[in-house]
């Protein structure tokens, strides 16, 4: 097998070296205690290092790696957004939490997962949330199921159909189908926002419910959002707000004045949390009075001064989550609401959207764009003419590893031909910004002045330009000995 340019530990190996001594045993040993048939019949294949080789391979690794706290990370909230240290104190403070503890024992969590909740309903318009859902696609999952019991229960079960632009985030039609509902899309307009006349085609009494993602993943507000929710409503459906780009526009305007039924909120983007990686993740949901009573129990309700837990919900969809949800994420985002307040959450939306227009404003002559308007938190760019020298979105992003910048969401939105997502948040300064501008102007240079350097970047990373098709196919999970 190619032996990769920063060696494994199994390839540094060398017989008799050891790194560590186990102390004698104070028991009696014992032996045989697992049966013959499940043990090996050889000795694992372990690495054989020095204490010092272990402790330089695995610092080696760490300085190798590129995280939000040592760089600018152009996708943003989507995964890597900069969190607050304070944020992560508050969320170890309850790391000692038994999810078992009894209720009576837990008043003080039982407390803030109250306020959270209220702190919610404040931000976005809705009358009640429920905790428990783990992620955003969790979330609408649960979302959905609260807009599936609201029809069954009015014994409008015909209503089996949810309208999805084509502008969604893909975990749009996944949830609605692995909630038992039928897709159907409709095209966007020109200007990037639903197109109501095909929204008002697509209406009909088997119609549940219509899911909009607001501002939609071309990072654009649409304009419409008033008349959407009118036509859904006037065809006897529920309107969903996913609630992924709430970072755009807490503190400004609430999904529930826009006349949306329910919505997840993206705990793990918005709210102060780290995602890299897949986890760990948070994404409660928001609902009008109407859907209350199908939330997921238990429902954390107030009682005078404090929380209760409520399990009398004989209309609940039942639990979709283990205990109360993953607790130590909802700590984090009561901390970072509480630091910041409303004033706070409001501006933390406003320079994410001043920073991704600066970004647009001064890259857009340079390369393609797809709508020519004022963007939200996140702009969209492509390759444009660098196109004719036969450079692509995926030669810009693997450049910008040369450049010390992670790349953007790249070829998302679907819609987009080549498109590159840039979602640069709140945190970053404008000296952070004109230097990623710098280096993308750069790069937009290169591709025109020498194509073939940009195809073979990245130049500067132990692992250059894999064969992506290959790994796809035939991924090397494990280390094969020599």
């Amino acid at each position: 097998m190619t032996r990769c340019a920063y060696p494994l530990m199994f390839e540094k190996s060398k017989p008799g070296r050891r790194a560590y001594d186990l102390p004698a045993l104070d028991v009696p040993a014992q032996k045989n205690l697992l049966p013959q048939a499940l043990r090996s019949a050889a000795n694992p294949n372990l690495p054989e290092l020095s204490e010092v080789d272990v402790v330089r391979h695995f610092v080696g690794l760490s300085r190798r790696n590129y995280g939000v706290d040592n760089g600018f990370y152009p996708l943003g909230s989507c995964t890597m957004k900069y969190n607050p240290k304070i944020d992560e104190e508050v969320g170890v403070l309850f790391a000692q939490l038994h999810p078992l503890a009894d209720a009576d024992c837990i008043g003080g969590a039982v407390d803030l997962m109250l306020h959270l909740q209220e702190a919610l309903c404040e931000v976005s318009g809705f009358d009640a949330f429920t905790l428990q859902p783990a992620a955003g696609a969790h979330g609408e999952y649960t979302g959905l199921t609260l807009i599936k019991a609201y029809h069954d229960h009015r014994g409008d079960t015909a209503r089996n159909v949810i309208i999805v632009p084509d502008a969604a985030h893909g975990t749009n039609p996944a949830s609605a189908a692995l909630a038992g509902f039928k897709i159907r899309e409709i095209l966007s307009a020109p200007d990037g926002g639903v197109d109501l006349d095909a929204l008002r085609a697509a209406m009909g009494p088997d119609v549940a419910g219509f899911m909009l993602t607001n501002p939609n993943t071309l990072g654009l507000f649409d304009k419409n959002i008033a008349q959407i929710t009118q036509i859904v409503h006037d065809g006897g459906g529920l309107c969903y707000y996913d609630g992924a780009n709430f970072n755009a526009i807490m503190g400004v305007v609430r999904p529930g004045d826009m006349g949306f039924d329910v919505m997840h909120i993206n705990l793990h983007k918005t709210f102060s949390t780290p995602h890299g990686g897949g986890g760990p993740g948070s994404g409660p949901v928001g609902c009008t009075k109407a859907l209350i009573p199908f939330l997921p129990t238990p429902q954390v309700v107030r009682e005078g001064e404090h929380g209760r837990l409520d399990y009398d919900r004989p209309l609940s969809v039942g639990k979709v989550k283990a205990f109360f949800g993953n607790f130590s994420i909802i700590a984090r985002a009561y901390a970072y609401i509480l630091s910041l307040g409303g004033e706070g959450l409001k501006e933390a939306s406003e320079n994410a959207v001043l920073n991704a227009n600066y970004i647009f404003h001064h890259l857009k002559g340079t390369y393609g764009i797809a709508h020519d308007r004022i963007c939200m938190h996140e702009c969209i760019l492509t390759p444009g003419e660098l196109e004719e020298y036969g450079v692509h979105t995926s030669d810009i992003a693997k450049a910008l590893i040369d450049f010390g910048y992670h790349p953007p969401t790249i070829y998302f939105p679907l819609i987009v031909h080549e498109a590159m997502m840039i979602e640069p948040c709140e945190s970053e300064s404008r000296e952070t910004l004109d230097a990623f501008i710098t280096a993308m102007k750069e790069i937009a240079a290169l591709a025109k002045a020498d194509p073939e350097r940009m195809h073979k970047m990245p130049l500067t990373t132990p692992v250059g330009r894999p064969d992506e098709v290959a790994a796809a196919r035939n991924p090397i999970v494990k280390y094969e000995w020599q």
